[in-house]
């Protein structure tokens, strides 16, 4: 059996001798041998010693990627963004059952969306790699666990058996919530949908990389999934029951005087008609939805239904469950063509972002994923989809999008999340990973390298014109992102980089 600790986090005693310190810490100070290109970007990897998972395969791949970059900066800041999640997020691993916790970063949490999106990097390298398979399957057997247990949290504490200590949630406070749930399992009970479509994404996508399908078989993997599947029904069905109040299912409120960390209606989020979509109480970005079918959310919880499916046919195994996730997901497709597209005085028909309905329509889009501008993306339409065009059209316009920013320094879509005049670098990533126009590429890539603050890492948001203004100096998804985007980018246009 093979355990892995990060005392840099947890305080609790690690597999190797020595104190480590803190990454939180470690990544707001710049530590050489530095690049030798103009943004000298800084050594960022902790010592070999205190990284919480040494692979020698992405090694190898770190080496390998690399040698396609001839930028010396670039090659710098790869090698410390893409194996990231690795080096210091791995918080608890039991390599025989097997078991995964990956905290997000400078927060000690696991999220679904994030843990899920932290190994999608490496899964072209677990068909070859025990050890990197056997991470990613104790990862889906971790979530299952977790969304078995309370499939409305959005974050979830180690497990007991972990020897790690949960974390308070600072503002997990002066909350009411349903279902309940327990503080010391659940570190954050903001329900989204889209941790939903991430417990099925990484499930489906580890599957087709590896074709090991032994988490299926796991109890709390079909438990979960079943469990899920229910409560999207549930959630898809009208706020009214002619002139009554339909059953509520869940509803999550909170004392705070940011309207973004409460929901409305008691809880409840606003009124909704019936359309096939799913309600969510909260964005990706954790902040409240304010209509609440969040249009991306959806596309991408339909896609990974299908996905669902059709793993679940292919494998030949849970024929009820297979037949539901695709009758949901054409749903969820139906009403989003019917429901989810708008007319834009400038723009003709576009994807909104949110709608209840009724016919009220939000049009925006958030730096975080799924977004709007991440569509194609995440395999809802092609990015050539002419409704997609005008939307990202649309989102990408300083006049026509109140969450798109341009300034001296970056410029490109922010959050409620990071307030006014911040850029999200994963969304330029992600403007690029969408893109067929190598300028439009290079801009994104150029843009993101100068982002760092001088720290050689990926924030999760950077002030338009102050380069040192950002939040977060250890972001885990936003480094193996925009690694995965410089990968994209090499592969398609070699030598732009």
């Amino acid at each position: 059996m093979k355990l892995v600790y990060i005392s840099a986090i947890f305080g609790t005693a690690r597999a190797v001798s020595g104190m480590c310190p803190s990454y939180t810490d470690y990544s707001a100070v710049p530590h050489g041998p530095y690049s030798s290109g103009a943004q000298k970007i800084p050594s960022m990897r902790p010592p070999l010693v205190c990284r919480t998972f040494n692979n020698p395969t992405i090694e190898s791949a770190i080496r390998d990627i690399s040698s396609s970059i001839k930028d010396p900066d670039w090659q710098q800041l790869f090698s410390n963004i893409f194996p990231n999640t690795l080096d210091t997020t791995v918080a608890w691993h039991n390599s025989s059952a097997p078991f995964t916790f990956l905290v997000t970063g400078d927060i000690t949490a696991q999220w679904i969306r994030d843990s899920s999106n932290q190994v999608l990097p490496y899964l072209p390298y677990t068909a070859t790699d025990s050890d990197l398979s056997t991470l990613v399957l104790g990862l889906i057997n971790m979530q299952a666990e977790e969304l078995d247990a309370y499939p409305f949290g959005n974050a979830f504490q180690p497990p007991t058996r972990s020897g790690l200590k949960p974390t308070q949630n600072g503002i997990g406070v002066n909350l009411n919530v349903f279902p309940k749930f327990d503080n010391k399992a659940v570190f954050e009970a903001k329900f989204e949908i889209d941790s939903f479509a991430s417990f099925f994404q990484v499930s489906s996508s580890y599957w087709r990389a590896t074709r090991d399908a032994r988490f299926i078989y796991n109890e709390a993997w079909e438990s979960a999934v079943s469990k899920i599947l229910d409560i999207i029904v549930l959630l898809q069905q009208p706020t009214y029951n002619g002139r009554v109040l339909n059953k509520p299912v869940v509803g999550y409120t909170r004392l705070t005087s940011e309207a973004k960390e409460t929901q409305f209606g008691s809880g409840l989020g606003n009124p909704v008609k019936y359309t096939g979509m799913v309600r969510t109480l909260f964005r990706p970005s954790d902040d409240a939805t304010i209509l609440p079918f969040l249009v991306p959310a959806n596309a991408f919880l339909c896609v990974e239904l299908e996905h669902l499916s059709n793993m679940l046919k292919t494998l030949r195994v849970f024929p009820d469950i297979r037949d539901k996730a695709m009758k949901l997901a054409s749903q969820i497709r139906s009403g989003i063509n019917k429901h989810g597209v708008a007319m834009h005085a400038t723009h003709g028909k576009v994807f909104a972002y949110e709608v209840d309905g009724y016919g009220s329509v939000l049009l925006t889009d958030d730096a975080n994923g799924p977004s709007l501008l991440s569509m194609p993306y995440l395999g809802f339409v092609n990015a050539s989809h002419p409704v997609y065009q005008n939307t990202r059209n649309m989102v990408l316009s300083f006049e026509d999008n109140p969450w798109y920013f341009d300034g001296s320094y970056i410029r490109g879509l922010g959050s409620p999340h990071t307030s006014y005049l911040k850029v999200w670098p994963m969304a330029v990533a992600m403007r690029g990973m969408t893109s067929d126009n190598s300028e439009e590429v290079k801009e994104c890539l150029d843009m993101i390298l100068a982002s760092t603050s001088g720290l050689g890492l990926i924030h999760e948001s950077v002030s338009v014109g102050d380069g040192k203004d950002y939040t977060r100096s250890w972001f885990a998804w936003g480094n193996t992102f925009v690694s995965q985007f410089v990968v994209d980018a090499i592969t398609r246009f070699p030598g732009i980089i």
